[in-house]
């Protein structure tokens, strides 16, 4: 897909937050867009497979709700099994690794990263890549591209880092248009904490939802959900590392360290699928 129609999209979500009391129509929505109606209808359905109205429904908080309720007895049996197996992304299944406490303090020291920019359903992603596999993926528009780089730089300082936007484009198509059976591996960077947080979230199968308490409880840690969502929003292996599927227990959507709106439209987009 033309990754501006994800912009737009993210435009028309924000139209719909902004009235949310008055269930805006596809023609109103249209208009705030630019667009005819018959444009949102089919660039909905070609973005997400569905309907505008259908994915509309995807947004609501009862819909998250639902969602929270229906992914509990999921969850219950994956932990009754101990998490066991890969962890997975749709069709692709993800693989650990993270750095030592040494590794940590030295802050990339010895490390050559290959970073680069590669559309994706979601907007531009900045991808990057060592040898141990991708330590950062992020979504940005033209005012934080810069931004999402000097991020980059500074969290692996003394890392050689290299700009081919090439290099990460196969493992970006992986990311988003998984063929069965495809893999691949995640190199973190955080505290022992947030490494645990990171990988229990990781446990989370595509279209399975769960709040930051049940999170909490499921490392251990019940009485630190707050703890729980600061390391969250630390994350800086968005979407593969998938901590859009944490959820208020109320079904609000917030907390998402690149857009509210983009966090919506994963949970949309997987909510759809599922059903």
């Amino acid at each position: 897909m033309n990754h501006a129609d994800y912009y737009r999209i993210e435009k028309a979500i924000r139209f719909i937050e902004q009235n949310a009391g008055e269930q805006p129509s596809l023609d109103e929505i249209a208009a705030h867009l630019g667009l005819s109606p018959f444009h949102v209808q089919r660039m909905f359905t070609e973005w997400a497979g569905i309907s505008p109205k259908r994915f509309l429904q995807c947004l609501t908080i009862e819909t998250a709700k639902r969602l929270l309720d229906e992914s509990r007895s999921v969850l219950e049996a994956a932990i009754e099994s101990g998490l066991s197996g890969p962890s997975r992304l749709h069709d692709l299944f993800v693989s650990v690794d993270a750095v030592t406490p040494g590794e940590y303090k030295s802050m990339g020291g010895g490390l050559v990263i290959k970073y680069g920019f590669q559309p994706t359903p979601f907007g531009i992603c900045m991808a990057a890549l060592t040898e141990r596999g991708l330590c950062a993926l992020s979504f940005h528009d033209e005012s934080s591209a810069e931004a999402e780089t000097e991020d980059l730089k500074i969290r692996w300082q003394n890392a050689r880092l290299i700009r081919d936007d090439g290099a990460v484009e196969e493992t970006v198509r992986r990311i988003f248009k998984p063929e069965k059976g495809e893999g691949i591996r995640v190199f973190m960077k955080g505290t022992n904490f947030q490494i645990k947080v990171w990988t229990a979230v990781l446990s989370l199968p595509y279209g399975v939802f769960t709040s930051y308490g049940e999170l909490a409880a499921m490392i251990g840690a019940p009485s630190a959900s707050r703890a729980v969502g600061t390391a969250l929003g630390q994350n800086r292996i968005g979407y593969v590392i998938p901590c859009h599927r944490v959820l208020r227990d109320t079904g609000a959507v917030t907390g998402y360290r690149w857009g509210s709106a983009r966090k919506k439209a994963m949970i949309a987009m997987e909510a759809c699928v599922k059903d």
